[in-house]
């Protein structure tokens, strides 16, 4: 009988992912005047795993690459040779050669044959105490633009790299909106655009960093390039932005120290132990079956929900063993919510494990000096928010390395270490999770913000609080000449970071102290399945609010509530005063009262600013199952999505963040007496 042994090429392709991605951890925290052996051990033990597995599938160019590695690592462990940064630089790019090749087996991408050829004389060299000559890297264009045609507009022909149709998608549609775009699809299986707009290659590449490695982009000009449109561009001077061969892993090392991540702790002894005990105790469940489970146990709290209220009614006396099962199945039903919502929450380092290695490579691009610091990595998050927050994460600690972090002759004449602090964490506060990009460099020019803020038109004045001069940067199109490079772009595509947290549920704030650095901090929610609501009541319509946004509720005095003439009501709350937000008027429904004082107001907070809801009265809280309204109906203004209550009827779930952006729209002045 014959085994189809495509049938565990998947297993395979899993267990390799997770052994090269232990390998890099290994190797971006190894000490190179002390090498730990355990370390060493696992790195060999990670490579000769991956060239079983690839042996037995049938995968030769994965099997000889290995065996190669293998070879270099079996001498260096035995200390037979010591260890080097050329040896760490060569690993690393080990590393990345066999995702491609893992990529061309899984996905049909592209393979680049030549930088695997490489790669094996490169470390076939290292094995016989040789540095191999390395290929040096893509020379910068002589031209940084082309020329634009008579209105002004530049023609960009634009080649990614293999990613995913998603990335492919989420970048079409951000470029779509910087001029008139085409896309088409290469030879070798990858995607182009053909733009034509205003702005520069610069500002392009700023905005393709967000999704992907800007190192890996290639655009030139679409005319000189528009004979050969179908085929991948050659270099020639009409490139403005090549840099398809990546450089050397080791030809920056003279330039500036590797970044190393300092984790909270690190215990080699019980490493290997805790992986095979971890191994041994785990299955592998596909996301779909645990989708499914989410769903079915969100139709049980709805179910629980339904008897609860059937109940209420009963007589306590005649009915106490009803009651005391009914309660007894509210509990187990909410322990079984949190166990199985549990299965979907992924530690951050999930998230956290690829920094280390971007940040090395970048301080070495940039001839800068990082430590990188990860704290919190164990803290966990829910699967689909923890895989759309890495985008965001990624374009915020680029901005830190190009422009958070200084120069080391910059930093020695500021009197500082010269080489920068770069910390990313991540900590439970209360119902949400709190993830932290700080660094200890100059921070953020609050003159030079508010120049081009006005420049661009955008409502500021020299009185505004720091806290509001910071946000301004998350505004469309907003940057600088000085913070725009071909890394990233304090401003370019941070108006992207905002929206995507935004619609995850979440808010982002920064800090910043000139000469001492810059913490931008995203708060989100664990999950966005099941959330604790308070349920309103206006007329005869029932809402949920978040309870993450309430702080409390009261009914005011009359005397407490003012009149502002064209900017509506606000009400004072213990001297400080709010804008008065009255639901029934939003959403025109006609409410039991128009007055405050005859009604509840629901104190709200959301991005450090507070308001007062207007609404008739609470029925209470409720844990509630959240169902997506735009995919079942469409996008309603001022709702987030919807539930199924008790009573089988479907009540919306407020945007509260949304309710307070508007209100602070139509109350600009209304805290100022």
């Amino acid at each position: 009988m014959t085994i189809d042994m495509s049938q565990f090429y998947q297993v395979f392709f899993d267990e390799a992912d997770e052994l090269l991605a232990e390998m890099e951890k290994l190797l971006l925290n190894i000490d190179l005047d002390a090498p730990d052996d355990e370390d060493l051990n696992a790195i060999f033990r990670a490579a000769h795993s991956i060239k079983g597995g690839a042996a037995t599938f049938g995968f030769t160019d994965i099997t000889e690459l290995t065996h190669v590695l293998e070879s270099l690592l079996d001498r260096i462990r035995k200390h037979e040779m010591t260890l080097t940064g050329e040896h760490v630089d060569a690993f690393l790019s080990a590393k990345d050669v066999l995702d491609m090749l893992m990529g061309g087996h899984r996905h049909g991408t592209a393979v680049d044959v030549a930088a695997v050829q490489t790669l094996s004389a490169r470390l076939h060299g290292l094995s016989e105490g040789k540095a191999a000559a390395a290929p040096a890297p893509a020379a910068p264009a002589a031209a940084a633009s082309p020329e634009a045609d008579a209105s002004g507009n530049f023609h960009l022909r634009i080649e990614l790299p293999a990613v995913s149709a998603k990335d492919v998608d989420a970048l079409a549609g951000e470029l779509g909106l910087m001029g008139t775009l085409s896309r088409d699809i290469l030879p070798d299986g990858r995607a182009a655009f053909t733009l034509v707009t205003s702005e520069t290659a610069e500002t392009i590449v700023a905005i393709c960093a967000f999704v992907l490695d800007p190192d890996a982009l290639r655009i030139t000009d679409a005319r000189a390039a528009a004979p050969a449109a179908s085929s991948p561009v050659p270099a020639s001077a009409s490139s403005l932005h090549d840099t398809a061969v990546p450089p050397a892993a080791g030809s920056q090392a003279a330039a500036a120290p590797a970044a190393r991540p300092a984790e909270e702790s690190k215990n080699h002894g019980r490493r290997a132990t805790d992986k095979e005990a971890g191994e041994s105790s785990s299955i592998r469940v596909s996301v779909e079956k645990v989708d499914q489970l989410i769903n079915l146990v969100g139709e049980l709290v709805i179910t629980q929900a339904m008897i609860e209220q059937r109940i209420a009614t009963l007589d306590p006396i005649q009915h106490e063993r009803l009651l005391n099962s009914a309660s007894q199945l509210s509990r187990n039903t909410r322990d079984l919510q949190e166990a199985v919502m549990s299965i979907r929450m992924m530690p951050m380092d999930y998230v956290f494990s690829r920094f280390p290695r971007m940040v090395r490579d970048l301080a070495g691009k940039l001839g800068k000096k990082i430590e990188f610091v990860t704290k919190g990595a164990a803290t966990e998050l829910d699967k689909g928010l923890i895989e759309r927050i890495v985008d965001p994460l990624t374009h915020l600690v680029r901005n830190s390395v190009d422009h958070g972090i200084e120069m080391p002759e910059k930093r020695r004449a500021a009197g500082k270490n010269e080489a920068g602090k770069l910390t990313l964490s991540a900590a439970h506060q209360g119902g949400n999770i709190v993830i932290e990009v700080s660094d200890d460099g100059g921070g953020l020019d609050r003159e030079r913000i508010l120049a081009k803020a006005k420049q661009n038109g955008l409502p500021v004045s020299d009185a505004m609080p720091d806290s509001e001069v910071w946000q301004l940067i998350f505004a469309p199109g907003f940057s600088t000449a000085e913070i725009v490079t071909d890394v990233s772009g304090r401003g370019v595509g941070m108006d992207v970071v905002k929206r995507n947290i935004t619609a995850m549920g979440g808010v982002v704030d920064i800090r910043s102290v000139p000469g001492s650095g810059t913490t931008i901090s995203i708060s989100l929610p664990l999950t966005l399945a099941i959330l604790d609501g308070m349920l309103v009541k206006v007329g005869d319509e029932i809402y949920i609010l978040p309870l993450g946004y309430v702080i409390e509720s009261l009914q005011p005095a009359p005397v407490d509530v003012k009149e502002i003439s064209g900017q509506g009501r606000v009400v004072k709350v213990r001297e400080e005063y709010l804008p008065l937000i009255p639901l029934y008027q939003i959403f025109a429904i006609d409410p039991k009262s128009k007055e405050p004082s005859e009604g509840i107001l629901v104190i709200l907070e959301s991005e450090g600013k507070k308001a007062a809801l207007l609404v008739d009265g609470l029925v209470g809280q409720q844990q509630v199952v959240v169902k997506n309204l735009e995919s079942n109906f469409r996008k309603v203004a001022g709702i987030s999505g919807a539930t199924i209550l008790g009573d089988g009827g479907v009540s919306l779930i407020l945007d509260v963040a949304a309710l307070l952006r508007s209100s602070r729209q139509l109350n600009a002045d209304s805290l100022c007496f």
